[in-house]
């Protein structure tokens, strides 16, 4: 908005000092940089809106006026109202003679309309006969319209003129014109597509404007179809030696780089012509290496120039000198504490593993290290190149850096992301079940994750697993809350019912009495999820009193008490009764009378668990 103001008083101040805009444009302007709120600043702009309405639709408005409402117009859209009252006004100043007005006309007219707005139509024979103008100031204004105005449909009533302006002798009209034809192309490549000779032809225009200019259709083209366009390589890379030995005029410098952005459109076009194919790429090899040694490295674009490059040796059949000197400018990137340049090493080394992993080896710590960053999106990004730069000999360190960076960020989603990938490498290049285990523990009970098959296969298989699993699940159940899916109480259930799968009753029968132990004094905390009293119900009704240490009437009060406290919650008092009823089954089978207090039937019928029609079972049950 404060860019907007500056804009607007200074084409009111520009205006009083030569092209005789009124004195009440910059009181305008000036009152609106003093609001104080939007609803006052509203109101000011509504106020010149009916104001402006009143003055156009006077009769014989004179055309300097009418220059200066125009101006106000745009200001009043650039505020974001509306001012297509004044559309037509716009519209009419393209057809005045004084360049001045007709320029004003364009201006406004490229800022209101859209391509598709109804009064383009209006504008197209003004834009023809513009295009034969001798002067080429107002050539040059219709072509800005062209890129801007013209649509599909009104392409061939333009395409000669801009086609016969290619080889005007104002380089500042070909310049446009190129820029015109590729807008078209972008528009309605059919419309062009006989034409792409021309912007061969402009590879080779003296002004270094044109050529440039030149490039970027020629990018597009290339880009959707590469070997049509492989005999232009030699050329392109001689355009890039010629640009980087400064041999182009010293205005198009940029803090002391010569034609940067040129080099860098070069280097694109570059990285798609070379990519898999041996010869062209070999073609491109001198000049890229005469860019790494002599190319700036104290101004941001230079280092620009130099990233690019290192992305077109990544994309190019590789050369082992390139991709070491790719390699040593990422390594300058990263070890910098300009928060881009890591950003931009960070992501020239993922390029550049793809060609050669070993490169990332002796850049691992830095890599790293970029994980203590305080800038998110750097972490972010180098989280992702860690995940594919780990290998067996490196898993150790980077999985439990990246644990240790999970442990530390707030976002449930970004963390399960973390943890989902730490366990994926833990399970592909862990040096031992070990290590495996406590990798896989932090990330489960930190983001309260856990789908690896080996992590479950390990747990089975290993002796100590039965204490690690059930603290660890209930750790996360406590802490999760429902945010824990109701497949993982499911995939605990199963685990404890198959036990350790190996015939060994002894330790099947110690992992379900701890279950039961950890559960009945897990049940006296508050607000636990509705899935771990599933779990809890679940295994109480099944093992709790399996190994006699708890009575049959002491499981079924606590049953009771879990069915009372969740009396809205169905699925938890269906699991609740589930597990009454095997016990009292069980107990029945065993011949054994199951003797209860009334106040548990009371707690069963209060909490409606008794609706399921069980009056016959009780009074065999019950003596």
């Amino acid at each position: 908005m404060e860019q907007l103001k500056t804009i607007g008083r200074e084409l009111a101040m520009g205006s009083q000092g030569g092209w005789g805009q009124s004195r009440e444009f910059l009181d305008l302007v000036k009152s609106i940089g003093e609001c104080r709120s939007k609803a006052e600043e509203d109101r000011i702009v509504l106020h010149e809106i009916e104001t402006l309405k009143k003055k156009i639709a006077e009769p014989d408005v004179p055309r300097r006026k009418m220059k200066e409402y125009i101006i106000r117009l745009v200001y009043v859209e650039m505020l974001g109202h509306d001012a297509s009252f004044g559309y037509i006004h716009a519209v009419k100043m393209t057809h005045d003679d004084s360049l001045l007005h007709k320029r004003t006309g364009y201006l406004a007219v490229t800022l209101f309309l859209n391509e598709d707005h109804d009064l383009i139509i209006l504008i197209v024979n003004t834009i023809q006969k513009d295009l034969k103008s001798d002067n080429y100031l107002v050539v040059c204004a219709a072509l800005t319209a062209v890129c801007k105005l013209i649509n599909e449909e009104t392409i061939p009533a333009v395409l000669p003129q801009v086609v016969e302006l290619l080889g005007h002798q104002k380089e500042a009209v070909r310049k446009k014109a190129v820029m015109a034809l590729h807008r078209f192309f972008q528009r309605a490549p059919s419309s062009v597509s006989h034409l792409i000779s021309n912007f061969r032809k402009r590879l080779c225009d003296n002004d270094p404007g044109v050529m440039g200019a030149s490039l970027c259709p020629l990018s597009d083209i290339i880009s959707s179809d590469v070997n049509s366009y492989k005999d232009l390589v030699v050329s392109f890379v001689s355009i890039l030696k010629q640009v980087a030995e400064r041999r182009l005029p010293k205005n198009y410098d940029y803090h002391q780089m010569p034609a940067p952005f040129i080099q860098i459109r070069l280097l694109k076009i570059l990285a798609l012509l070379g990519s898999g194919d041996k010869r062209a790429s070999e073609t491109m090899y001198a000049v890229l290496g005469d860019i790494f040694r002599k190319c700036e490295t104290t101004s941001n674009i230079g280092n620009a120039v130099l990233y690019e490059c290192i992305c077109t040796v990544s994309s190019i059949y590789p050369s082992p000198k390139l991709l070491e000197s790719a390699a040593e400018v990422t390594s300058r990137f990263l070890k910098s504490d300009n928060h881009n340049f890591k950003y931009m090493g960070v992501d020239a080394l993922r390029r550049l593993i793809r060609v050669n992993p070993d490169i990332a080896e002796e850049h691992q710590l830095a890599v790293i290290d970029c994980l203590e960053d305080p800038d998110d999106t750097l972490k972010r990004k180098t989280f992702d190149l860690l995940y594919k730069m780990t290998k067996s000999s490196n898993v150790e360190v980077i999985v439990d850096r990246m644990i240790d960076y999970m442990i530390n960020i707030s976002d449930n989603h970004y963390k399960t992301e973390i943890a989902s990938r730490c366990v994926e490498l833990a399970e592909q290049f862990a040096p031992s079940n070990h290590w495996f285990i406590q990798a896989c523990k932090i990330c489960y009970s930190s983001t309260f994750w856990f789908s690896s098959i080996r992590f479950t296969f390990i747990l089975i298989k290993n002796s100590i697993c039965h204490l690690f699993l059930l603290q660890t699940m209930n750790k996360v159940f406590e802490h999760a809350g429902d945010l824990v899916n109701i497949k993982v109480a499911h995939n605990l259930m199963r685990l404890i019912a198959e036990g350790f799968g190996e015939d060994d009753e002894d330790a099947d029968s110690q992992l379900r009495s701890s279950a039961v132990e950890s559960y009945l004094r897990i049940m006296a905390e508050p607000k636990l999820p509705s899935a771990f009293l599933q779990v809890i119900c679940w295994v109480l009704g099944e093992y709790g009193t399996a190994d006699g240490k708890y009575t049959a009437s002491y499981i079924i009060g606590k049953l009771c008490d879990v069915a009372e406290a969740h009396s809205t919650d169905d699925t938890v008092k269906g699991y609740a009764i589930t597990a009454i009823m095997k016990i009292c089954a069980f107990e029945i089978g065993a011949g054994r009378k199951l003797e209860l207090l009334p106040e548990l039937w009371l707690n069963l019928a209060q909490a409606g668990m008794m609706r399921f029609g069980h009056a016959q079972t009780r009074e065999g049950m019950v003596t």
